[in-house]
């Protein structure tokens, strides 16, 4: 019996995505092509002459895409106002009203302004042009490999060192806790994780001299009396991290019994971590080996423990245990390392 699971995203993330595609236009050739443009790649169209900064601060926060037919100079002055970084703003894509050329303008890698860019190139007949150093010259865009791996850099200025390395050196050096599939060519393995130019782990790292790229590779489990608050479940997970030396970054889910399914300080800690909750039943806890036991526990829930092999159940096949069950005032918490976490994303499903 699969656990029941509560999808706790807010709108916005990955559950609650913004509108793909917008195509904004001006002159009477750019609508033309715009509403052909919206058409072939399933996008909105919108005219904006006139208000042209009123429907693109609309479009900004609304649409994860955009695509600008008019002069490259009206467009920069326009989102200059918007813009907040690579992991925030939309992609935006340039093209002129012949479809000629198609420029990735922001956004490019992680925004997908690159690919968009491709996109209308084909669909007009156009040159797509891309000014992103790794793809001019066929490095590792290593910002989508990370995010295809479900990686999060902790330093984000010291991440865009890394990649502005690999661009002027052509490779870099990389240490991994974790098994690893075959590795992009300017990628370079080493068992020196002290001097790695990237270290990938779960743990708090403050003696290597590379960037941290954090996996999600734990699953916290929660045991907690009745109106346990979310403020007491917080200030427990981060003393059991920071107890262990574990990056809270690198928690992927949470996971429980499922007598807590309707527990409000649980469901809005996991809500305001934007993390998945699993809930498991007495039976399927009480299968796990090699776990704690609680007389308590057991007469209170049926299940002979909870936090321990609810974790062990939410972090899949081979999973160890990573922190063995830790009490609090009013919560119990335990955390188990997932077996193979490159091959998953943080708001993905974990293996069952």
């Amino acid at each position: 019996m699969p656990p029941s699971t509560t999808n706790t995203a807010e709108p916005g993330t990955s559950a609650d995505p913004k509108l793909p595609l917008a195509v904004l236009a001006l002159s009477r050739g750019g609508c033309e092509l715009g509403r052909k443009l919206a058409a072939d790649l399933g996008g909105d169209f919108f005219a904006c002459k006139g208000r042209l900064a009123t429907v693109m601060a609309t479009t900004w926060k609304g649409y994860s895409r955009i695509i600008c037919i008019m002069a490259t100079g009206i467009v920069v002055r326009t989102i200059a106002p918007l813009m907040v970084d690579k992991y925030h703003d939309p992609a935006i894509v340039i093209c002129d009203e012949q479809g000629r050329f198609a420029i990735s303008l922001i956004s490019g890698h992680l925004g997908g302004a690159n690919a968009l860019a491709q996109r209308v190139a084909a669909a007009t007949g156009g040159q797509a042009v891309l000014t992103t150093a790794s793809d001019v010259l066929g490095k590792t865009a290593l910002d989508l490999w990370c995010r295809e791996l479900g990686l999060s850099a902790i330093d984000k200025a010291g991440f865009t060192r890394a990649m502005g390395r690999l661009v002027d050196r052509g490779s870099l050096t990389l240490w991994s806790r974790y098994p690893l599939a075959a590795l992009p060519a300017d990628l370079i393995p080493t068992e020196d994780r002290h001097r790695a130019d990237l270290v990938i782990d779960c743990r708090v790292a403050e003696d290597i001299e590379g960037t941290l790229l954090v996996p999600g590779s734990l699953v916290v489990g929660i045991g907690c009396n009745r109106g346990t608050s979310l403020q007491i479940i917080a200030k427990a997970v981060q003393a059991t991290c920071k107890q262990h030396a574990l990056r809270e970054e690198a928690i992927a889910r949470l996971a429980s019994i499922d007598l807590k399914q309707d527990e409000v300080g649980l469901l809005e800690y996991a809500v305001s971590r934007g993390l998945t909750l699993d809930f498991y039943t007495k039976d399927q806890l009480n299968q796990v080996e090699d776990v704690s036991s609680s007389e308590a526990v057991l007469r209170a829930t049926g299940a002979k423990g909870v936090a321990e092999p609810a974790a062990m159940l939410s972090a899949g096949t081979g999973a160890r245990l990573l922190v063995p069950k830790m009490k609090w005032v009013d919560a119990t918490t335990a955390i188990a390392e997932t077996a193979d976490p490159l091959t998953l994303t943080r708001q993905g499903n974990l293996e069952q």
